[in-house]
């Protein structure tokens, strides 16, 4: 770490001006003079337009040149074109970080909304981002806390852990000497939000193409009320504790104790542990760290988030999930769980309606499962005979795995590329975005057990805890 008074300049040469969102009396956030242009969306779109009017330009040179291509090799070289259009999106979506960086990768899991290509090229468009100057950070921690750095911290490092598309974390040192982890919103954001959530509405419509319907609306109604509830550091911090104190009887899992009197809607401070990623095999396996035991854990943890608790952690990539790296860690790891931005309560509608649809799915009732379907808002107007059949035939498919409860991690994989398909090759059929969330954040666990200890059955450490779920009364 560097201390204040020598690497790290938290202080310019002249007076800062605050990058607290301050309210005018009229109720209006007064909005800082450098971020103006910003908040109305003029570099926004004209990076936007500079994009697409590259696309076009590509298209319009070699759509002539299709009709020597044959038929075949028209519809390849048009999928080429819209593969690359896609992979040029990306790129822009994530320079311009924010809400658009989370819009694509939103999009990318919308198998019922965009084509193949338009997903891959968006599932490339990771939650990591270059950083953003020491000093603009320092401003908004500043602003926010109402006093100088050096008032709250002995020491704050100039490189920052990690940085993703709405903040980054630097690693410090309070007063007392307790080492903490400090997040900050890129300050941005409180201003840009609702011009960047208008542009990002028009681009995925225009991605959706014929597909764009009221209902797909909705559904990006659902992701900006979810993209706000992540900008707002306060209610992460509560979240955190929420969860902490729910998996407080398991000693095996970690969340970091969040510094509630530091904390605001755009700079959390948390307790920092040494960990290492759960992507780092190789430090994993030099630490001797059993990596069914942490897998074990993990499994634990979510099904009670999800079953029992209804509260969950809804962003496990590798760069949210860790083990804490101590001497124990070779005999009895402990699971680090960070980043609660996108931690999310099952609405009790939709936790007893998928109660209703797995108990469905396990007596292979095609009719109860849809009409659970058509109450969720699933299913377009007049489309629910096609998406019968199209559950019945994906019946079909379990039927001939064998019991539901007995799969294993390979059989549930599966299962979630026949749920893909569905919603790919289904006219009418929409996922509700929490619904969603829920079925990555499983998927993503069993998907994680196959690569690290295919050994660990995690239907088997998840059952008593889906059995418990499947019991509850209304």
């Amino acid at each position: 770490m560097a201390p204040l008074d020598s690497d790290v300049q938290v202080t310019g040469s002249g007076p800062r001006e605050s990058t607290l969102p301050a309210r005018a009396q009229s109720g209006r956030v007064r909005v800082p003079p450098r971020f103006w242009l910003r908040a109305i969306g003029l570099p926004q779109a004209l990076r936007l337009s500079v994009c697409f009017a590259a696309i076009a330009l590509r298209e319009a040179l070699g759509r002539p040149f299709d009709a020597f291509a044959g038929s075949e090799g028209k519809a390849q070289r048009r999928v080429g074109r819209r593969s690359a259009a896609a992979q040029r999106v990306a790129r822009t979506l994530g320079d311009l970080k924010g809400p658009f960086a989370k819009a694509g990768q939103f999009a990318s899991l919308r198998y019922d909304v965009l084509a193949p290509e338009v997903r891959a090229a968006f599932a490339t468009l990771q939650d990591r981002v270059a950083p953003r100057p020491l000093a603009e950070i320092t401003a908004v921690v500043e602003a926010e806390l109402g006093v100088p750095l050096a008032a709250r911290f002995a020491e704050f490092e100039a490189t920052p852990l990690g940085t993703a598309s709405v903040a980054q974390v630097h690693r410090a040192r309070l007063l007392g000497g307790e080492a903490v982890a400090v997040k900050v919103q890129f300050p941005w954001l409180a201003y840009s939000l609702r011009a960047d959530l208008a542009l990002a509405r028009l681009l995925l419509r225009a991605l959706g193409g014929r597909k764009a319907s009221p209902t797909r609306a909705r559904l990006f109604d659902e992701f900006a009320a979810s993209l706000a509830e992540e900008l707002d550091f306060e209610r992460e911090a509560r979240v955190a504790g929420e969860i902490a104190a729910n998996l407080a009887g398991d000693p095996q899992v970690v969340v970091p104790t969040i510094h509630r009197e530091l904390s605001t809607r755009r700079v959390l401070v948390m307790s920092y542990l040494p960990a290492i990623p759960f992507a780092d095999r190789a430090t994993l396996a030099q630490r001797g760290v059993p990596v069914r035991d942490v897998l074990a854990t993990l499994a634990r943890a979510y099904a009670k988030q999800v079953f029992v608790d209804g509260l969950f952690h809804a962003d496990p990539h590798p760069g949210n999930l860790f083990v804490i790296d101590e001497p124990d860690a070779s005999a009895s790891p402990r699971v680090l769980f960070i980043d609660f931005g996108l931690s999310k309560h099952l609405d009790p509608t939709l936790r007893r309606e998928l109660r209703l649809g797995i108990h469905a799915l396990l007596r292979r009732d095609v009719e109860g499962f849809v009409d659970g379907m058509q109450r969720m808002g699933m299913i377009a107007p007049g489309a629910r005979d096609g998406v019968r059949d199209a559950v019945a035939a994906m019946f079909e498919r379990i039927r001939g795995e064998g019991q539901l409860l007995g799969f294993g991690g390979a059989q549930v994989l599966a299962l979630k590329d026949q749920a893909k398909r569905l919603l790919e090759e289904t006219p009418g059929l929409q996922l509700p975005n929490q619904l969603l969330l829920y079925a990555k954040t499983m998927s993503y666990l069993f998907a994680l057990g196959d690569q690290l200890a295919a050994g660990v059955d995690i239907m088997r450490i998840s059952a008593p805890y889906l059995l418990r779920f499947l019991a509850e009364r209304e």
